[in-house]
């Protein structure tokens, strides 16, 4: 059976993307636009890289729906020592893939270790930035130490950069033949093209009715770059579900008030839920436009976020899916204290703005140029045309997304269109892309925003003695920001999936994550 072995028969209908169903087997097909080059989970920086090791590898906790911090590895922890020692106690039943070596902590410790060393040069280093010290304690109790309390520590140790792979293995092969405690091992991988995974018949998770998980026999997935020709895959049955929405089916699939078209309803269903996502436009403090002093700038850009009516702008550009960011940075699904500010579309007040900046005709000739790709071009027209109307000339340049990247890490952006999607479920994520000491490039402030009162602001919500009074602190820090601006809120997003009815366990959830342990056919 495929539980103890991989047969040929399934191998090949694997790969050959034939029924999801075949001979018994139950076998879950999708697609990514983007190609894997490493399955190495501390270079897991992307959302292609992180669905996939998200089959293969475990971490310490993980989260639920509700994003809640729940056991996995660690099945219990005590926070000590004035919340800045962590001790977790291991399981003591998990084995690693195809192997007989048992998880100890000294593999937990190996792995948290490898994030840290330079010469992996890894992306998600700076989840070690809080920590003072990792110690072995026995093989089944570990404890982490960190220099100062950081509330959100333990939400981020259940990111793909934090699993755990074994300590007796070459580390520098994981990246081909990944081995983990995950609830799917790698049968084969053709990079470019397809990758197979099959069922851990020892995984150690259970379902509430005591049934081991997962249920599916296997997944396929395949590297279609063009998301028009995946979705045609999608509609021709090669491929069970699509997640998100993009321009050249959104209109095809959706109408503009966000309802899946009559024609698909029959097959298919949509499901959708929050996502922690903050869709924003940015300024560069420090390549302000020439003529403007430092008041005429935050005039400004106080104006261009009273500029466009966010509403109009998700109805007929994104079918409706996601929010009018008209709260702040941090978006819905995230505890925060009261919130009563932000923008939303008042054109008179942006011809009182202009007129405090002393511009009562508008800019005139003077033009902002507005960074951004070409995805978000017709959002970006949007925008311009709606300011326009109103005095405010925006000049739009597409670039290649890594040219824009490197032009707001630079500075060299002096407006630019960018995302944030969140890392780890707590407010203090978006917050920290405007603290001082987080300038680009050493950190995520592309805008190099800096205020005093904002950093101090930044200390007391870590050493908060309780969850509400730091929400409180959240709220204050997000409406300094918003009183500044800048940035321009645009819309919090919505995570969005499509299968086919028979298909259960796809719900999305608000860190869009892919957990396919309980996905079954009904």
């Amino acid at each position: 059976m495929f539980r103890n072995i991989v047969g040929i028969s399934l191998l090949i209908s694997l790969l050959s993307c034939s029924q999801a169903k075949e001979d018994d087997y139950e076998i879950f097909r999708y697609n990514e636009v983007s190609a894997v080059s490493s399955l190495d989970p501390i270079y897991a920086r992307n959302q292609a890289m992180i669905w996939i090791n998200t089959q293969l590898f475990d971490q310490l906790v993980r989260l639920d729906s509700n994003l809640n911090v729940k056991p996995s590895l660690a099945h219990t922890w005590e926070v000590l020592d004035e919340s800045t020692r962590y001790r977790f106690h291991l399981r003591t039943d998990v084995g690693f893939h195809g192997d007989s070596l048992q998880l100890t902590a000294a593999d937990v410790v190996f792995s948290l270790n490898r994030l840290i060393n330079p010469k992996n040069a890894s992306p998600g280093k700076w989840i070690m930035d809080p920590v003072k010290k990792l110690q072995y304690i026995n093989d089944s109790c570990v404890d982490i130490i960190l220099h100062q309390p950081f509330p959100a520590f333990l939400s981020m140790l259940s990111m793909a950069y934090c699993s755990v792979i074994p300590k007796n293995i070459d580390a520098s092969k994981i990246g081909k033949k990944p081995v983990g405690t995950g609830p799917f091992q790698l049968t084969a991988w053709h990079e470019s093209n397809k990758l197979v995974l099959r069922r851990n018949p020892n995984y150690f998770m259970k379902d509430e009715m005591g049934v081991q998980l997962p249920y599916l026999d296997g997944v396929a997935v395949s590297f279609v770059p063009d998301k028009q020709a995946a979705f045609l895959n999608f509609l021709l049955g090669e491929i069970d579900f699509i997640s998100g929405l993009d321009a050249s089916y959104k209109d095809e699939l959706l109408s503009f008030e966000g309802d899946l078209r009559p024609k698909y309803t029959n097959k298919y269903k949509m499901l959708r839920g929050p996502y922690l996502n903050t869709e924003y436009l940015g300024f560069a403090f420090e390549n302000k436009p020439k003529n403007l002093d430092a008041r005429q700038y935050k005039l400004l850009r106080q104006a261009i976020n009273y500029g466009f009516d966010r509403a109009l702008m998700m109805k007929y550009l994104r079918n409706s899916i996601g929010i009018p960011a008209e709260r702040g940075m941090v978006p819905y699904g995230l505890p925060i204290g009261t919130a009563n500010y932000g923008y939303s579309y008042q054109p008179d007040r942006v011809k009182q703005l202009l007129v405090q900046a002393g511009f009562p005709n508008g800019l005139g000739l003077t033009k902002v140029k507005l960074l951004t790709n070409a995805s978000y071009l017709d959002l970006c027209e949007y925008i311009q045309a709606e300011l326009a109307k109103l005095g405010i000339s925006l000049e739009v340049e597409v670039l290649p997304p890594s040219t824009l990247r490197e032009m707001m890490s630079t500075g060299k952006a002096s407006m630019f269109r960018a995302s944030w999607i969140a890392d780890y479920p707590d407010a203090e994520n978006y917050l920290s892309l405007f603290k001082g000491s987080n300038k680009a490039p050493n950190g995520p402030n592309y805008t190099r925003f800096y205020h005093p009162m904002y950093d101090a602001f930044y200390e007391q919500a870590l050493k908060a003695s309780s969850d509400s009074i730091r929400y409180q602190i959240y709220a204050k820090m997000d409406s300094l920001v918003m009183s500044q601006a800048p940035v321009v809120p645009l819309y919090y997003d919505e995570a969005v999936r499509f299968c086919l009815k028979e298909w259960e366990g796809l719900s999305p959830n608000p860190l869009n994550m892919l957990d396919l342990r309980k996905v079954r056919k009904n």
